[in-house]
């Protein structure tokens, strides 16, 4: 069974399951604070960006809520009503987070922007809002280095660049964070220029150009994220690569000579599911070929990755699976 040691690293999976607590417990008690302070920001300026800005920062408070959620629901073993565990579960409080994102963030950041554009140009000071926008960015920074810096480690475990991990991972929670500590950059940049613009030029349509920015980003960013998570909920299969190198680890085993037919599909963060027919080499009883069976599925499974292994004979006429 040396052969199946690296079963995780050709699926293109960890051979331990992410930890992330640590870079979601940060973004939560961050998020609060700065929602607060953002708020209150918002309240002294009359801002239509400070305002969109406080909000994303309220609805990435609750999505982090979510996310801790759905890290200890991915958590919970397996039982007898749930023999795959509830890896799955994990998705859908990651979707309800996502949600938060496209419909509260989006809404109220457009809605506003519109808001402002009625309202008379006028030079405002912006000073209490450029320094809570400049120490939100510094945090932010810090907390986005975090998470790259995470990603990179599991990244590098896999031979993956970081960029392309992000987008390729089953962890719905370490997506979320990447993307949202993304966004929140980019919409502290864009509410700090429409803030600075209207100052300068005086027209308050630059300020509801800043909130419509990160109306916008929040938008594209929760519907990325609520897609992907429906994709896992529906029941994502490895992909051609993943299951082409699952078939090969399967074909390294010494007990196996050839591979028909496999099938993996992913039931939670970086947990699969995994049914192949195979045929065995050498001659053997009915009663020595099932008791094979099941120590290669045991031995499979001996893995955190592997969620559930069934293999069952091939039959001669089958072609090999490629």
């Amino acid at each position: 069974m040396r052969a199946f040691t690296r079963f995780h690293r050709r699926l293109g999976i960890q051979g331990d399951w992410p930890d992330v607590r640590s870079v979601v417990v940060l973004a939560l008690g961050g998020g609060v604070l700065l929602a607060l302070v953002k708020t209150l920001a918002a309240g002294m300026t009359d801002s239509a960006s400070m305002l969109a800005e406080a909000v994303h920062s309220w609805v990435g408070t609750v999505t982090d809520g979510f996310l801790v959620a759905a890290y200890l629901a991915a958590r919970r073993p397996a039982d007898e009503t749930h023999v795959l565990g509830y890896g799955r579960e994990s998705y859908v409080w990651s979707l309800f987070g996502s949600v938060a994102m496209l419909t509260v963030g989006a809404e109220v950041g457009i809605w506003r922007g519109l808001r402002q554009l009625g309202t008379a140009d006028q030079t405002t000071d912006y000073t209490i809002g450029y320094v809570v926008l400049a120490v939100s960015f510094v945090l932010q920074v810090w907390s986005f280095a975090q998470a790259v810096t995470f990603v990179r480690k599991r990244a590098a475990e896999l031979e993956y660049g970081a960029f392309a991990h992000v987008f390729k991972t089953s962890d719905a929670q370490l997506r979320t964070v990447v993307i949202g500590d993304f966004i929140a950059l980019a919409g502290i940049v864009a509410a700090a220029a429409g803030m600075a613009m209207h100052q300068y030029t005086g027209k308050v349509a630059w300020d509801a150009a800043g909130s419509f920015v990160v109306g916008l980003l929040m938008g594209v960013g929760g519907l990325y994220l609520v897609l992907m998570n429906r994709r896992f909920l529906a029941g994502a299969p490895l992909s051609p690569t993943q299951r082409s190198n699952a078939i090969r680890a399967l074909k390294a085993l010494p007990e196996v000579r050839r591979v028909t037919w496999l099938y993996g599909e992913f039931i939670g963060p970086e947990r699969v599911v995994v049914s192949a027919r195979v045929e065995l080499a050498g001659e053997h009883s009915q009663t020595e070929l099932a008791r094979m069976l099941r120590r290669l599925e045991q031995s499979i499974m001996e893995h955190k990755n592997i969620g559930r292994a069934t293999l069952s004979l091939a039959a001669p006429e089958e072609a090999d699976a490629h």
